[in-house]
Parts: structure tokens; sequence; C-alpha cells
């Protein structure tokens, strides 16, 4: 239970310091999806809206700034959190 307990801590931390370490110009998935797909297609994916709205779009909570950046991480770490170890009690339970 203790590891545990520790993992939650280090998982929080990393949420809280996360905003404040994340360069402010990322490369990732976007300029991946650039080496691969072609202009005109990348050019109408960008335009299209999504089906379902982002409750914090850009991991961020508007008008809070850095906090509301450090809120919306540590609410979707502690909801994964929550949603893992509820699966993890039902399907541990013995038939």
């Amino acid at each position: 239970m203790k590891f545990l307990y520790v993992g939650i801590a280090i998982a929080i931390l990393l949420a809280v310091l996360a905003p404040f370490l994340a360069s402010s110009d990322p490369d990732g998935l976007e300029s991946a999806a650039g080496g691969v797909v072609e202009e005109s297609k990348m050019s109408k994916i960008e335009k299209t809206e999504p089906v379902v709205g982002s409750p914090m779009p850009d991991y961020s909570i508007e008008g809070l700034g850095k906090g509301g950046e450090v809120a919306a991480i540590a609410v979707g770490t502690l909801a994964v959190l929550a949603i893992s170890l509820g699966l993890g009690k039902v399907f541990s339970k013995k038939n």
C-alpha cells in the first residue's frame, strides 16, 4: 500500500511540475504527422471540428494561466488513477 501512495505522490508532483518544465514550442505529434500525411490532407484535418469538445483543451483551464494548467493536469491524473483503481477492483473480484 505504501508503494501505491508513493506512486500517487510522484504522479501529482509531476502534474504540478509539468507546465513549468514542458517546452513552450513542442514538436511531437504534429511534426510527425507532417512527415507522413500530405500537406493538403493535413490542412483539411486541422480545419475539422471535433465531434465532442474537450473539457480542458490544451491541458489548461481558461483564464487561470499556469495555475489552470497545473489544475487540469492534476485533475486528469487523479481521474486516470481513480478509473484504474476502480477497474482493478472490479476485475480482481473472484467469482
